[in-house]
């Protein structure tokens, strides 16, 4: 039996210009289970942006510090090293599906414990914590799994759409989240924004278990140390790969602000506009995510990976040194299109050339590299702005986030010259995924 040869390729029609700018939708059209991953994940998103925003506000009228806001992150920290590496060995080993529907319903039970102490006639602050640790451990576990469910149900050709589709759906909940979680935290009670939260897991649950069974590939190992090593060592391996984990590690360590944000609305004396501060980042996501039917065309995904980790920063930095409240309010808008352009770039590199017995722990790496640096980088900047005021922590962490990101392009000569159409791992990804596809004949 031999595998016939994959057809020859097709010259696409020119799409018009309205169309080049518009989302691709050949991953939705294509996959049942594409589709109701994705409205899952948006239902959740949204609700968890909405304890996102509840949770901060809710130590802050507690305590009334912004490194007792910040330390959010440090609590975060320990169970995304231990359970981010180690999901990424069970998504390998494991059936995807299950993996994602427990950890759904624990991220459940999860809110319902923030609404009972949100009840209390003194809530405590312990809680807060306790549950920020016990979610960081949840998502560390599930999110391998998504990432390495992905490309199972997504064609290789589609996984840049598919890749800009999923920031879509996240940049939706980030948008309309924390909108209506400031007016529902002013006017209606954190306990209704963690009830919410509480209704969207159920929801998200219901749709997640209609998705096909994704046991373990043939090859897979089983979850060890040795297993998380092997990952470990093949990521070494791609000098391309460690740029996108280090670029962005780097972007949301020394750039992001979210923890500060209710400290510098009160700065600027402009409380109402809280909540917009939160959507402003996942706004501009959003808005690039809506015209980004351009991403499938670029071939050179490490260069645009640094190029808009470093406007990110910059855009960051304007935000802390500008004093008018609408001002800021843009330049946090862009940075999140920055932030947009280059999350769909790291996705599509990642997804276009990891093979997959090892998708599931380098997910667990991923998760790592884009989840400990805004977890840290909340210590970061509430830190700083205890010591040297909000303004102050938010711009100077822009600029350091412009000046790292530019060193390691200069380091990382791999990760710029990298080329989805000549890269030895994606050609070969590529016609490995195309031989599966093609029936044998004799």
């Amino acid at each position: 039996m031999t595998p016939a040869a994959p057809p020859a390729p097709t010259t696409p029609t020119p799409p018009s210009r309205l169309r080049a700018l518009l989302p691709d939708l050949a991953p939705w059209k294509a996959s049942r289970d594409f589709r109701r991953l994705w409205v899952s994940g948006s239902v959740s998103y949204f609700g968890s942006f909405l304890s996102f925003v509840a949770l901060p506000v809710q130590l802050k009228e507690l305590t009334g510090s912004a490194a007792a806001v910040g330390a959010v992150g440090a609590v975060e920290l320990v169970p995304l090293l231990v359970f981010g590496l180690y999901g990424g060995a069970l998504a390998d080993a494991l059936d995807k599906r299950k993996l994602i529907v427990w950890t759904e319903a624990g991220q459940g039970l999860l809110s319902a414990v923030l609404l009972l102490n949100a009840l209390l006639p003194r809530p405590a602050v312990w809680p807060l914590y306790a549950v920020a640790a016990l979610s960081s451990a949840l998502v560390s576990v599930q999110r391998p799994a998504i990432d390495s469910l992905w490309p199972r149900i997504v064609a290789h050709e589609h996984m840049t759409a598919a890749t800009s589709l999923n920031s879509l759906r996240w940049t939706v909940g980030g948008v309309a989240g924390p909108a209506v979680a400031g007016v529902v935290v002013a006017y209606a009670g954190l306990g209704w924004a963690y009830g919410a939260d509480l209704l969207t897991f159920v929801v998200s649950v219901v749709l997640i278990v209609r998705i096909a069974a994704s046991p373990a590939a043939h090859e897979a190992a089983k979850p060890s140390l040795r297993a998380i090593a092997e990952g470990a060592r093949y990521a070494w391996g791609r000098k391309e790969l460690l740029g996108t984990y280090a670029v962005d590690l780097a972007a949301m360590f020394l750039a992001m602000p979210l923890a500060v944000l209710p400290f510098l609305a009160d700065e600027l004396d402009a409380d109402w506009a809280l909540g917009l501060m939160y959507a402003t980042v996942p706004f501009g996501s959003m808005l690039v995510g809506l015209t980004g039917g351009w991403t499938s065309r670029v071939h050179r995904h490490g260069r645009m990976v640094v190029l808009s980790a470093a406007l990110w920063g910059l855009a960051i930095a304007a935000a802390g040194v500008v004093g008018n409240v609408w001002l800021v309010l843009l330049f946090l808008t862009v940075a999140g299109g920055c932030d947009m352009v280059s999350g769909i770039f790291r996705g599509a590199m990642w997804n276009q050339t990891i093979p997959d017995e090892l998708r599931g722990r380098l997910a667990g790496i991923e998760l790592l590299s884009y989840s400990v640096g805004p977890t840290v980088g909340q210590v970061r900047s509430g830190g700083f702005a205890a010591w040297w005021g909000v303004r102050a922590s938010v711009w100077s962490g822009g600029l350091l986030c412009a000046g790292a990101v530019g060193l390691l392009a200069l380091c990382l000569p791999k990760l710029m010259t990298y080329d989805v159409r000549t890269n030895e791992h994606a050609v070969r990804l590529r016609e490995r995924r195309a031989s599966a596809a093609v029936p044998a004949r004799a």
